[in-house]
């Protein structure tokens, strides 16, 4: 199967050797340089700030982002939450769940954010944004600088969920001055899931270590402590942080992430002159490459899916909620090669001619 989902995505033949061996012990000298290594690759990577760290949660996404609420954030805080699909809603559900006080900037599906829907906050007493960079199920990208800069003049901490931007889109932490973002290993890092990472500047570092101790398994703190011997508090998904290791060292080796975001960016593009000459409609205001979310006009959305399931082994991104019948994505990290990216614009071009798009 050809997968051209959002994650998890196709690994290299060489991420995938690593899950053909037994788990090793990891509780050892060896897997904590192996760690130190993933941490300060990561941290360069994102272009952190110095006295940066960056720590390895084994969850999904939505771990990292239980923890930036948890331990980040405080009962003192009053948070701006961007909410432009299914992960800007997890955002303002968590604060919820864990009783920050914060107001939702709710935009349209597939809308961007603008300078206008955040005036009303400025100089409001507001003191942290979560935003998803890349809501991932329209797949609208966010102006991040724009935001950066709001949170500067407003002095308000930015927290971003990159979990599918990273590697896919530019990411400077520094020059957007951001306290924390996360990121997970089934996404652009195309390993296996289980493993969320967090990367946080000095802001957020102070933070974590000010605030009270609100949860054990997600504990930042631990999890901290534990990072500064190249360890984990509890048993991790070691076969994953192996990949983890593998990839990034493979990046570094292979051009750096300059070379990696061009292969992305290009079969974005290439995708998206082919989907414009076909019985689409672009959802997204402002695209990512790392997804093109479409509206076909005259079939459903489910049965694209399943056509290209079954008729060619392909897989597609379905949608979830009010949006199943109606848009699907086409990703565009992972192991996709040129002609990977070719045999999927054929395929639609065939069912196109055959009528059924």
């Amino acid at each position: 199967m050809l997968n051209f989902t959002i994650g998890p995505v196709m690994s290299s033949d060489e991420i995938v050797e690593v899950a053909n061996h037994s788990t090793p012990y990891f509780r050892t000298p060896e897997f904590s340089e192996l760690m130190l290594e993933n941490e300060k690759l990561m941290l360069e990577f994102m272009h952190a700030p110095a006295n940066s760290r960056c720590v390895f949660l084994t969850s999904s996404g939505t771990g990292a982002m239980e923890s930036m609420v948890m331990n980040i954030l405080s009962d003192h805080d009053k948070v701006i939450v961007i909410n432009g699909g299914s992960f800007g809603q997890r955002f303002a559900d968590l604060c919820s769940l864990h009783r920050r006080e914060h107001t939702v900037i709710k935009l349209p599906f597939g809308h961007k954010l603008t300078k206008e829907h955040l005036a009303p906050f400025a100089g409001a007493g507001y003191t942290a944004l979560l935003v998803n960079m890349h809501e991932t199920s329209s797949g609208v990208l966010y102006d991040m600088p724009m935001i950066a800069e709001f949170c500067r003049q407003n002095g308000i901490m930015l927290l971003v969920d990159a979990i599918s931007a990273f590697i896919a889109d530019e990411i400077d932490m520094a020059s957007l001055g951001a306290a924390a973002i996360i990121t997970g290993s089934q996404k652009a890092l195309a390993v296996q899931p289980g493993v969320a990472v967090v990367v946080l500047a000095p802001e957020a570092l102070e933070r974590i270590e000010r605030n009270p101790e609100v949860c054990m398994y997600l504990s930042l703190k631990d999890a901290l402590r534990n990072a500064e011997r190249g360890q984990t508090p509890f048993t991790p998904a070691v076969t994953t942080l192996l990949q983890i290791h593998k990839r990034l060292t493979g990046i570094k080796e292979n051009g750096g992430l300059e070379q990696e975001h061009a292969h992305i960016a290009k079969l974005a593009a290439e995708f998206r002159a082919a989907a414009a000459e076909l019985p689409f409609d672009f959802v997204s205001e402002a695209m990512s490459n790392a997804v093109t979310a479409l509206h076909p006009r005259k079939n459903n959305a489910k049965e694209i899916v399943r056509i290209m399931k079954d008729r060619y082994g392909i897989w597609i991104c379905p949608n979830g909620g009010e949006y199943a019948d109606s848009v699907f994505r086409i990703g565009h990290i992972g192991h996709i090669t040129d002609e990977d990216n070719a045999l999927l614009i054929a395929r639609f071009r065939e069912l196109n001619e055959e009528g059924i798009l």
